[in-house]
């Protein structure tokens, strides 16, 4: 461009020079032609060769409007950044000089927003400025917070941090450390708080012993607290007992002038107080037994309160408490933790996690305490124990129906507690591990994991809602629990075997039975070709399910050993009776729909497409429900004397849901059915609705009942006092059930009634033959030896 602007010159003072220099520049010698026959040789680097005797500049290189005539001469570069040609390149932009040439860029801490990198001048420029403190981008020490400004960013410590001293003090190269505000007295809590440094800040904790003030602002620097006062000791209401009253004075006074340095001396003189009661209860052990509950339900809650407060007031760190009559205390209390914490002692053990003992909005320490008191045995002796309902209808199950004969407490009764009050529904369970004496079990012993459930009126029983046995050795018994309170291990004694002969003879004599005529009604519908049908299939597999699983429970279901067999035949008799029920239920739903239809369905292809389908659902539902229980829970097909379903975590009610579903369904197809009947049987002729036909027709439907497998639910109400009685209406009514498919759908019908008339008669007709046949050869032969004879 500079050889340019040295033509414009030319023209504006000698005009024909400028046409001269044209016509060089047009001629086939002009720059184009450098190595042309008539071109200088000579022309130095950055031109071109004019004629043979000068040379010219390129554009960019100076001088740009003279010729060099002389070998001597150059051409160097222009700077066009530079005065007095500078080039403008815009706001936030550089001009770069090149040889000949030159391109503007944007400034350090810019970019232009198409992304390039250079362009040519300033009405190109796009240039904007670069966050460096974008994430990903954080030029800055990961101490310090990066701070953008225009063209730049600069790093600058946070709050709470500070440079730390002989560091560099740059942009990119400041580090900080934390200032910590409690030790240099920069902090503002309250004089009733404790400071406690954290990274970049600082927080203000109520004092051990000490509580936020009703009212006061919770956040983390304008905390004030309280002492917090300690619970009082409570009388149940109704009892009267001068050991009970000499007891409460003894640890109220000692709780009176509370003051959390006194919170360890305070903690062992109600340690004391509680173990030498326990040991020695005077005339409390006179009372009547459920005002001892009462007592000892008053007692656990009150130490449980006591012990919760004053444990906050102690320092840091573990702590053991025993006493003489084998009371024991254990303590952690601990900053905010994460992780899971474990206290010991000699019959007990606990292990939970951290977590649980943080109260939400409670800055405080973490505390967790366990304590066991074995003398409080005395007063919870003969203590009632509730079952969690689903665990009370499988236990009926289980064991036979029975009821528990007694209860023996097997292990210390031990108190957990922690800081944090909602202890009911925890996040997370508790594991407790018990020592006790070496136990036996037995098919009619049960060892039980409870805890101590105080009701409204002040006292309160064993239960097992929340907690389960994960199991038991010779010594030990470990539970989990998802609450926190006060928990034992009992043993439960059930009445022996021949407590239940009766029960026992019948059913196995009942079932013997039913197994006949099952296997009757089976081979009946099986060989009668002529009364095959979608009735009588349905009436088959429902034949072959109830006598496969009612003679795997007569032959094996007390067989426990060895136990990989025994878990076996407990997922058979699941499956089995599981198929059972499903037949049961399609034999209510075609019962329905053939009431409803009231016409005689078409058995041709119809039947053999319902075929294919009802077998289908008839095996397959059951094995899927089967499946899933097998893969989920394996373990617990097996129960301490039964091959049948586990208690434990709800399991048995893969058995139980699909048959209360099912007879419950049935039930109502058979009530729908019998109203489409009635009105059927009152509109057609009277000749019909004999005083013979009725009663017939009623005994089939209360019939139905049994086959459909609604008598059932006598199962579920085995609980309670009336269990016995249920149980034994339930053993008797449901071994009916196979005799019942016999009779209604073998002997009280009238085609299959036909079919056995043509069985004997073939069979007399064939017997009548073969002694025809006989008597033929032996008259043969006499005659033979008479014409002999002759």
């Amino acid at each position: 461009m500079a050889w340019f602007a040295g033509l414009w010159t030319m023209k504006n003072r000698h005009p024909i020079l400028l046409l001269l220099a044209l016509c060089v520049l047009l001629s086939p010698q002009g720059a184009g032609a450098q190595h042309g026959p008539a071109c200088a040789k000579w022309c130095p680097p950055n031109s071109v060769c004019v004629s043979g005797t000068a040379c010219r500049c390129k554009l960019g290189f100076s001088p740009p409007d003279k010729l060099i005539t002389s070998p001597t001469g150059t051409c160097d570069d222009i700077d066009e950044c530079a005065a007095p040609l500078k080039v403008s390149c815009g706001k936030f932009a550089d001009c770069e000089n090149t040889e000949g040439s030159y391109y503007c860029t944007c400034s350090p801490g810019y970019e232009l927003e198409s992304g390039g990198k250079n362009f040519s001048n300033e009405s190109e420029n796009t240039c904007r400025d670069v966050n460096e403190c974008i994430s990903g981008q954080n030029p800055c020490h990961r101490s310090a917070h990066c701070i953008n400004k225009p063209g730049g960013h600069r790093c600058q410590c946070r709050r709470g941090w500070r440079p730390i001293p002989g560091s560099p003090d740059g942009p990119d190269s400041t580090e900080c450390e934390d200032v910590d505000e409690c030790s240099s007295g920069q902090h503002q809590c309250h004089n009733s708080t404790v400071c406690s440094n954290t990274l970049g800040s600082y927080k203000c904790r109520c004092r051990p012993g000490w509580e936020p003030a009703p009212g006061s602002p919770n956040g983390p620097k304008s905390t004030v607290c309280r002492e917090i006062p300690l619970p009082t000791w409570t009388r149940p209401a109704g009892v009267h007992s001068q050991s009970l009253s000499h007891f409460l004075d003894k640890v109220q006074n000692l709780s009176r002038d509370f003051k959390p340095v006194k919170a360890q001396n305070i903690i062992q003189g109600v340690l004391q107080a509680v173990d030498e009661f326990l040991e020695t209860p005077g005339d409390v052990k006179t009372l009547p037994g459920s005002q001892q509950h009462c007592v000892a339900t008053h007692l656990l809650l009150d130490l449980e309160g006591v012990l919760r407060v004053l444990s906050q007031a102690m320092p840091e760190g573990s702590a053991t408490f025993n006493y003489s009559a084998g009371s024991e205390l254990s303590l952690d209390v601990q900053e905010q933790r994460e992780g899971h914490v474990t206290l010991s002692q000699n019959k007990a053990e606990m292990q939970l996690s951290w977590d649980l003992a943080q109260e939400p909005g409670n800055r405080g320490p973490s505390v967790v305490g366990l304590m066991s008191l074995p003398g409080m045995g005395r007063l919870l002796a003969e203590a009632p124990l509730v079952l969690e309902p689903e665990q009370e209808m499988a236990n009926e199950i289980n064991k036979g129906s029975l009821q528990v004969a007694s209860l023996v407490l097997l292990s210390d009764v031990i108190s957990a507690f922690l800081s944090n009050t909602d202890t009911w529904n925890l996040s997370s369970p508790v594991t407790f591990t018990f020592s006790h004496l070496q136990v036996t079990t037995s098919p009619r012993h049960q060892v039980l994991c409870v805890f101590w459930d105080h009701d409204q009126s002040g006292c309160g029983h064993w239960a097992t809602t929340g907690c389960r046995t994960m199991g038991t050795k010779d010594t030990s018994t470990t539970c989990s629990c998802s609450h926190l309170s006060s928990f034992a291990v009992l043993m439960a004694h059930y009445p022996t075997q021949e407590e239940d002969l009766a029960l026992t003879v019948i059913t196995y004599v009942g079932l013997s039975l039913s197994l006949l005529c099952l296997l009757l009604a089976a081979l009946t519908f099986l060989l009668c070709k002529a009364i095959q049908n979608t009735s009588t299939s349905l009436h088959l597999h429902l034949s072959i399910c109830l006598f496969l699983a009612h003679l795997l429970f007569l032959t094996a279901i007390d067989r426990t050993e060895p136990k990989v067999l025994c878990a076996i035949t407990a997922g058979a008799l699941h499956y089995l009776y599981l198929a059972s029920f499903t037949w049961m239920l399609l034999e209510g739903l075609h019962l329905f729909l053939t009431a409803r239809n009231l016409t005689v369905v078409n058995y041709s292809s119809r039947s053999r497409v319902q075929g294919k389908v009802l077998l289908p659902v008839g095996y397959g539902v059951p094995a899927v429900i089967v499946a899933i229980s097998v893969a989920s829970r394996p373990h617990l097909y097996m129960t301490t004397s039964r091959c049948w379903l586990h208690t434990e975590k709800g399991f048995v009610w893969a058995f139980l849901g699909p048959i209360c579903t099912i007879f419950s369904v049935n039930f109502v197809l058979f009530m729908m059915t019998l109203l489409i009947v009635k009105r059927k049987i009152t509109s057609i002729s009277s000749d019909v609705s004999n005083l013979q036909n009725t009663r017939m027709l009623t005994f089939k439907a209360t019939a139905q009942l049994f086959i459909l497998g609604c008598t059932w639910c006598l199962g579920v109400l085995q609980v309670g006092p009336a269990a016995q009685i249920m149980a034994y209406l339930f053993t008797i009514i449901n071994i009916l059930q196979g005799i019942f498919i016999f009779l209604v759908y073998c002997l009280l019908s009238q085609q299959v009634w036909e079919q056995y008339r043509k069985w004997i008669k073939g069979n007399r007709k064939s017997r009548g033959e073969s002694e025809s046949y006989t008597l033929s050869g032996k008259s043969m032969s006499d005659t033979s030896k008479c014409s002999t004879a002759n």
